[in-house]
This record gives structure tokens, C-alpha cells and sequence, in this order.
């Protein structure tokens, strides 16, 4: 069979077939088509042709598909999605909206995005909802690509020097990304820590136990790369995955941790910790929205985008913070 030539295929053919794909019959998928049943069999004949693949079996009382049809589906899927978007992008009305979000974000980060977004939502789109789920991962891109959420928010050192060197190559890119804000990270310590009365060194700093927030639990992180380049290291006791089961740890023990300048004021025990900066330089930590490229031109995503860049601008004396492995 002579391979399929792209530019000559009916586009009109796929959409067919994600119509049949869904209700597994002709007589619905022609129903919600607004085509005959025959004017569907053929479409499906035509496509069969041009790949090469039987696509949809009789089976009982519906039409079973083969292996290569549930391959193609998705991509089909996503690629009508992203045409419809394109072209005829939905008017999205805050106030009457009833949208859904899953936003994949740490703890520190809920703590400071997540009530300025309420108080927005509660105003302008009471019916929308939210979903925080955690994140697990300095790289939230496989977790984009299969829709397990909307937004990824965090650092993604990693993930933003791929994407430059992606799009500089000129490749496309099926990421966006938008920054929102700086951190500013600290070393917390209980108030009667034998080093709160010292200058924290370097080499005080070092010399002591360490708690390590990691989201993956990668016994590593960006303090420690900091370290590294210095020749020196901090012994690690304890790693968590989670900013506040570290200041809850620190403030009953000996142990160290790092934690966003901000996100101290919201533990509930500010009074029980001290903060000292860092002995040492570390990299600017900056905080980013990173999505798929099919939710670009999504009205509801790009509003809930907007509403996020808004929000650092709403905190009051433009503190600074945000989570990310320390």
C-alpha cells in the first residue's frame, strides 16, 4: 500500500473517527454529527484506506477498536482540542463560570499564592474551584503532558534551561511558562539554638545538623549544589517533603533548615524560630507557572494565569518566597 500522503488526507476524517471512537457506534456518532449513518461508514472506509488499518471492529451491539486506533486516539484528541481552541477560542465569564483547576504546588507555595487566589476567586468567579495536589518533582512536565494538572508552580531550574535551549535551536516547544515571583531563602533555627547567639559562619554552618526539604526525597538539593562549588558539604539527619513538618522539626530540635524568608510568618510559630542568612551565595530562586502548550489558548487557563501574575503584586510590602527543594 503507498504510504500516506498528509496534504492530500480529509481532516474532516478525524473528527469522525473521534466521534465514532467515543460513542463506539455509527448511528451516535452520526446523530451528534448531524450526518447519515452511510455518510459515516464512509468516512470510516476512507480513513481505513489511507492508513492502512481496519481502526473499528464489529463487536456485539457496538464497534470494538483496534490496537492502532486506541494508539492514534489521543493524539487526534489533543489535536482537535488544540485546532478548536485556536480558532474559536470560548468567551470565559468569571462571574458565571463553573471551571475546575488541579494546580501542582508545595505546601510553601499554597501558603503564599493560594489566599490571595481564593480572595480573587470569591469576588470575581465564585463558582470556579480549586485543586492543589502536591508536588513531587523539580520536573512537573510528565505530569502536564498526561493532564494529571492544569499548572505546575515552582522551581524548575532544570526545566527552564531545556526549554531555552529547545526553543534557541529553534524546536518546537510544547511548554509556556510565566514567572511570577523571587524567593528569598533562610536559614531557620529554634530560638535557642546554640548557634542563634553567633555569627552563623560557614564553617558553623557546615559543622551542624541539617533537615532537608526534598519533594522527590533526593537526599540533595540546590543548597547543597551551592556547597559543592565551594568544596565544602552540611550533613543531612533528616530529609521531609514538606516546609511546614520542617519548621515544626526545627523548632523542637538541634537541626537546621532552609526555608522561603516569607512562608516563616505562617507557621504558627515565628516566635519559636530564628532566621540568619546564609553563609554563603546561592542562586536566585526564581518561582514559575509552567503549562502545556494546549492550554494557551484556553480563555478559562489564561484567566486563572492572569489572576496569578496579579497576585504578587497584591502581597503586602512585596514579600517575597516560594517552595522549591532546598
Amino acid at each position: 500500500m503507498p504510504a500516506l500522503n498528509f496534504r492530500t488526507l480529509d481532516l474532516n476524517l478525524l473528527r469522525i473517527f473521534d466521534e465514532v471512537m467515543t460513542e463506539r457506534s455509527l448511528t451516535k456518532a452520526a446523530a451528534k454529527l448531524a450526518l447519515t449513518q452511510p455518510a459515516v461508514s464512509n468516512a470510516l472506509r476512507r480513513l481505513r484506506e489511507a492508513l492502512g488499518d481496519e481502526l473499528l471492529r464489529r463487536s456485539g451491539h457496538g464497534l470494538e477498536p483496534t490496537p492502532r486506533a486506541l494508539a492514534l486516539w489521543p493524539t487526534v484528541q489533543q489535536a482537535l482540542r488544540q485546532l478548536q481552541d485556536s480558532l474559536v477560542p470560548g468567551e470565559f465569564v468569571p462571574a458565571q463560570a463553573h471551571n475546575s483547576f488541579v494546580l501542582a504546588m508545595a505546601d510553601a507555595t499554597a501558603a503564599e499564592l493560594i489566599p490571595g487566589l481564593i480572595h480573587v476567586i470569591d469576588q470575581e468567579a465564585p463558582g470556579v474551584t480549586i485543586r492543589v495536589v502536591p508536588l513531587t518533582t523539580r520536573d512537573p512536565r510528565r505530569l502536564l503532558v498526561e493532564e494529571n494538572a492544569d499548572m505546575a508552580i515552582g522551581y524548575f531550574p532544570a526545566v527552564m534551561a531545556s526549554l531555552t535551549a529547545q526553543a534557541q535551536a529553534g524546536e518546537s516547544v510544547p511548554f509556556e511558562h510565566r514567572r511570577l515571583y523571587l524567593s528569598k531563602y533562610v536559614c531557620v533555627m529554634r530560638r535557642d539554638h546554640p548557634l542563634a547567639q553567633e555569627a552563623l559562619t560557614l564553617d558553623r554552618y557546615c559543622a551542624a545538623r541539617h533537615l532537608l526539604v526534598s519533594f522527590s526525597g533526593r537526599p540533595y538539593g540546590f543548597i547543597d549544589e551551592a556547597l559543592g562549588a565551594l568544596g565544602r558539604q552540611r550533613h543531612i539527619v533528616l530529609t521531609v517533603n514538606q516546609f511546614f513538618t520542617a519548621g515544626r522539626v526545627v523548632a523542637t530540635s538541634d537541626l537546621l533548615t532552609v526555608l522561603p524568608r516569607h512562608f516563616v510568618s505562617v507557621t504558627g510559630i515565628a516566635d519559636q524560630l530564628v532566621l540568619r542568612e546564609l553563609p554563603f551565595a546561592v542562586p536566585a530562586v526564581h518561582v514559575d507557572a509552567l503549562w502545556h502548550r494546549r492550554m494557551q489558548h484556553n480563555a478559562a487557563h489564561a484567566w486563572l494565569r492572569d489572576v496569578l501574575a496579579r497576585l504578587p503584586q497584591r502581597r503586602a510590602g512585596g514579600a517575597t518566597g516560594a517552595a522549591t527543594p532546598t
